[in-house]
């Protein structure tokens, strides 16, 4: 990871799980880092955490990045710092688990505006700076629940669906530059994710648990080796791959099982 040596990084969602995970990878790796949440809290503890074990900087952004200015807010105080984001990770996202037409609106609202408009927002304002320097790499991360229609989860899966095709798409877009774009899809991840949705965990989503840590370091190789989209873990990838043989409805009718049983 020489590359990342003295450049820096912007997380979102870095106060804990992924997020805080990227951040102490890059930071062992000499990777300066810029970190993003609601929770000025934990990120003062990460912050002080890395800087002792690691010769980095680290800066702290609280901000609520579901409001609707939260990308310019983001990017104003970069600049204020005098600072350039050389890695974007857009990692900070949630999701709700439930019937569609039980889950309240505003809850919703707030989930889409965080894991598709700000995370499209942060993107465009950042990588239009990298490619004016012709150096830059881009993280989005997804999930699994993109691959099919999943019952239980019809919005955040929708929305994750709209992070891989958007990611894809900027990737092929940007070939002939020198930034890279790349979406990580994890599955069930050891994270405060089911404590976020209120799903209990299915015996499937036991099953297919993976560490934070692991998932991290997978994301951050597929985007130095500019991968367009990462799954990580066989247990993951494979279905992924084998979902596009599938009929639709029957990968929708098994997904909807897989969230359902167990609990």
């Amino acid at each position: 990871m020489g590359v990342l040596q003295d450049k820096t990084a912007l997380i979102t969602g870095a106060s804990s799980g992924l997020g805080a995970d990227f951040a102490r990878l890059l930071a062992a790796h000499g990777c300066h880092l810029v970190l993003v949440a609601r929770r000025a809290e934990r990120l003062q503890a990460l912050r002080k955490e890395i800087m002792a074990k690691h010769p980095v900087a680290a800066e702290v952004i609280p901000v609520d990045l579901s409001a609707p200015d939260a990308a310019d807010v983001v990017y104003d105080q970069i600049h204020t710092l005098g600072m350039k984001v050389d890695v974007l990770i857009n990692n900070a996202g949630f999701g709700i688990y439930g019937d569609f037409l039980d889950i309240p609106w505003p809850r919703e609202r707030e989930m889409l505006a965080l894991d598709i408009v700000t995370l499209t927002h942060l993107t465009k304002l950042f990588v239009q700076d990298m490619v004016r320097r012709n150096f830059g790499y881009v993280l989005l991360v997804a999930s699994v629940t993109a691959y099919q229609p999943t019952p239980g989860y019809a919005t955040y899966g929708a929305a994750k669906s709209y992070v891989v095709n958007f990611g894809e798409a900027l990737s092929y877009e940007l070939r002939r530059t020198n930034v890279k774009v790349s979406v990580l899809s994890p599955g069930i991840t050891a994270t405060e994710f089911l404590l976020v949705t209120g799903q209990k965990a299915t015996l499937y989503e036991r099953l297919m648990l993976m560490r934070s840590n692991t998932v991290a370091r997978v994301g951050i190789d597929g985007m130095l080796r500019g991968q367009p989209s990462v799954v990580p873990g066989w247990r993951n990838a494979v279905p992924a791959f084998l979902l596009r043989f599938v009929p639709r409805r029957l990968a929708t009718a098994l997904a909807g099982l897989l969230m359902r049983y167990g609990a």
